[in-house]
């Protein structure tokens, strides 16, 4: 029998701090009665590079600057930044797609930081097939506390060169890092090299705000990609398959269209064993390359500035989330 499929358009709404409209591509879903329908998502053309333009300085995505700016974030990070911005319900929702089935597959948890995404793995898989990687040694520390985490295999790493042969992992994950990453195109091109034929990549990340107040700073701190920005960056490195499932904590019911804490969850599958058909240049900053003292206290002190600006509102709208009535718009 001939597999029937339907056919739909999808347009980003810009209340949830998409901005739309551009097409950029088919994704295959199932939907409840088992007919496969193509999801056209549409959304804005952009360019797709790792340069950082005049207007978007993004000035802690940089290597030295965020392993600084972490340096003092790992104290109160569990915390203060989960319960607002990645909260367990959305870790767990933005998990989903990874297919973590079974407790053997192999796994690694890229830019895992204190092993907060770390913790949502090991519910599926056994700890020993587990690694968290990070660049931070303060932030792996607190992983390292973590009880639940024994077993699992905790160590310092890039993950713009990941330290692995090839196809070696079932599963790649990477929530919340790709904001720091100076070329996200080549961090991604390593997670479809360290899969093996089959495996699954799952990266988490925050999306583009709409709100001009919102995009502001968000383009003063760090990288916030557009939708089809993920899209494309999975498709160049070799992926296939790429779907995108669009997250956010469960109290976050109004003001939507400062864009503040929605995020996606962005999965691609590895079709042919070896490494990725992407060539890439040298890598777009080199960490043993010495930086002006001065340049470096001031990106990351703007940096800072901008990035409590995304602390301090999400508390406030918490805050009027638990005041004003459910059945009342915020």
């Amino acid at each position: 029998m001939k597999e029937m499929v339907s056919s739909s358009t999808f347009r980003a709404p810009g209340g949830l701090g998409f901005l739309g409209p551009s097409k950029i591509g088919l994704i295959p879903l199932r939907n409840r009665s088992g007919v496969r329908s193509r999801v056209k998502y549409i959304a804005p053309k952009c360019a797709v590079s790792s340069a950082r333009p005049a207007s978007q300085p993004r000035f802690i995505q940089h290597k030295k600057e965020a392993f600084w700016f972490y340096r003092f974030l790992s104290i109160v990070y569990d915390h203060v930044i989960n319960p607002g911005h990645w909260t367990e319900d959305m870790r767990d929702d933005a998990l989903e797609p990874a297919e973590l089935y079974h407790h053997g597959l192999k796994v690694v948890d890229v830019g895992g930081g204190t092993g907060f995404t770390t913790l949502g793995i090991v519910k599926h898989v056994d700890n020993e097939n587990v690694t968290l990687l990070d660049q931070s040694p303060h932030q792996l520390e607190k992983a390292r506390q973590k009880a639940a985490l024994n077993g699992v295999n905790i160590i310092e790493g890039d993950a713009e060169d990941l330290p692995y042969p090839t196809d070696t992992f079932d599963r790649y994950v990477s929530a919340g890092s790709i904001e720091y990453w100076p070329d996200p195109q080549r961090g991604i091109r390593e997670a479809y090299r360290v899969l093996k034929l089959g495996g699954v990549a799952c990266l988490i990340g925050p999306v583009h705000p709409t709100f001009w107040l919102s995009r502001f700073f968000a383009d003063m701190w760090m990288l916030f990609p557009k939708e089809e920005e993920y899209i494309e960056w999975f498709q160049k490195a070799g992926f296939q398959d790429v779907k995108i499932k669009r997250i956010g904590p469960k109290w976050y019911r109004g003001v939507r269209r400062h864009g503040l804490i929605m995020g996606c969850s962005v999965t691609g599958v590895k079709r042919s064993s070896g490494d990725s058909p992407l060539q890439l240049g040298p890598k777009a900053e080199d960490v043993e390359k010495p930086v002006n003292p001065f340049t470096f206290i001031f990106r990351f002190i703007m940096g800072t500035i901008c990035a409590s600006y995304y602390v301090l509102v999400p508390i406030y709208m918490w805050m009027k989330d638990q005041i004003v009535p459910k059945d009342q718009p915020i």
